[in-house]
C-alpha cells in the first residue's frame, strides 16, 4: 500500500520555523557593529556598554536563526548572508532617520541687536534658558548702540532704551521701564546725612557711564554738574566700578536686578519715574522664530 500524507500534514510539515521580528534597537545595535566592525566601537558609538550591544546582537542572530558575524581575534567580520543583510538594513534605517528629521521643525536664526550692558548684564546669563526653551532657534547677538536701520542692516529685531519709537511699519514692545537706581558695593563707606534727593551725592564717589544720567538728573534739579570720580563708555563698566567698591552708579535697574539679588551691590536711592524704557522693535512682518524670541525676552522681563 502506498503511504501518503494528508494535505494538512504535508503543509505543517514542509513550513520552515517561524522568525522573531527583530526590534529597532538590535537593527541599530547590528548595524552600527557592521559599520564598525568591533563591538566595542560600536558600543562607543551608541554610548552603551560593549556587553549590551553584543548581547542584542547575539539574540539577532538567534531570532534569525543564523549568524550575521564571523568573531575574530580584534574584531568582527560579516558573513556573506550578514553583508546582505546589512546593506538592507543600513537602507530601512537611512530612511527611517530622514523621515523622523523631517518632522523636526527648522533650525531658524534670529539676529537680535541689543545695547552692550544690556547683553552682558542681563541677556547673556539668560541664553542657556533660551537655548533649552528653543532649541531650533539660533540667536545671533549683535551688540551696538547704534540706531538698527530694519531696511540695511541684516537684523530681526531690536531692544532701544530711551522713549518710545516711533517709526512707521514697525511693532514695538515695552519691555521694561528704566527705573534709574543708584547702586554701589556694600563695602562701599557711606559717610554723611543720609541720601533723600540727587543733590546729597554731591559728597560721593560718582561712577558715570555713557548716558551720563548723574548730570542729567542734577540738571533736571538745576542744580550744577557734579564731579565725577570715574567715567566710562559703557553702563556694564561702570556697575563692575560699582561692585568693586569704587563708588556709586546709577543703572536702569533691569542691568543690577541679577547682582542686587545675589548680595553684590546693594541700592542707595531711587530716581524719579520717567517715561524712558527698553522697548524691543521689530519690521511688520511674520518670522515666527523671532515671535518666539520676542515673547521669550517679554517672559523674562517680568521674572
Amino acid at each position: 500500500m502506498t503511504n501518503h500524507v494528508s494535505y494538512g500534514q504535508s503543509v505543517e510539515n514542509l513550513q520552515a520555523p517561524l522568525m522573531r521580528k527583530p526590534l529597532l534597537n538590535s537593527l541599530r545595535m547590528f548595524d552600527a557593529a557592521a559599520r564598525r566592525g568591533n563591538f566595542r566601537l560600536a558600543a562607543d558609538e551608541l554610548n552603551l556598554t560593549q556587553g549590551a550591544v553584543a548581547q542584542q546582537v547575539r539574540k539577532l542572530e538567534a531570532d534569525l536563526g543564523q549568524p550575521l558575524f564571523t568573531r575574530l581575534p580584534r574584531g568582527l567580520e560579516l558573513t556573506n548572508s550578514g553583508a546582505r543583510y546589512h546593506r538592507d538594513i543600513r537602507k530601512a534605517l537611512d530612511l527611517i532617520d530622514r523621515a523622523t528629521e523631517a518632522l523636526r521643525p527648522d533650525t531658524t536664526n534670529v539676529t537680535l541687536s541689543v545695547p552692550p550692558s544690556l547683553a552682558t548684564k542681563w541677556l547673556v546669563p539668560r541664553l542657556a534658558q533660551f537655548a533649552e526653551a528653543h532649541p531650533f532657534i539660533t540667536l545671533d547677538l549683535s551688540a551696538s548702540e547704534a540706531l538698527t536701520d530694519f531696511r540695511r542692516d541684516a537684523v530681526d529685531l531690536a531692544i532701544r532704551q530711551g522713549a518710545t519709537p516711533k517709526e512707521e511699519g514697525l511693532n514695538v514692545h515695552r519691555l521694561a521701564s528704566l527705573d534709574l537706581c543708584a547702586v554701589a558695593s556694600s563695602s562701599y563707606q557711606m559717610s554723611g546725612q543720609a541720601i533723600e534727593d540727587i543733590q546729597d551725592f554731591s559728597n560721593h564717589k560718582l561712577i558715570q557711564d555713557g548716558h551720563r544720567h548723574w548730570t542729567r538728573l542734577f540738571q533736571s534739579r538745576d542744580l550744577a554738574p557734579p564731579t565725577v570720580a570715574l567715567s566710562f563708555n559703557q553702563t556694564a563698566l561702570a556697575i563692575d566700578a560699582a561692585m568693586a567698591g569704587q563708588g556709586i552708579a546709577m543703572s536702569p535697574r533691569l542691568l543690577v536686578s541679577d547682582t542686587m539679588m545675589n548680595g553684590k551691590l546693594v541700592e542707595i536711592w531711587r530716581a524719579p519715574h520717567n517715561a524712558d524704557a527698553y522697548y524691543i522693535v521689530h519690521p511688520n512682518r511674520d518670522h515666527p522664530a523671532r515671535d518666539n524670541v520676542v515673547a521669550w525676552l517679554l517672559g523674562q522681563a517680568t521674572l
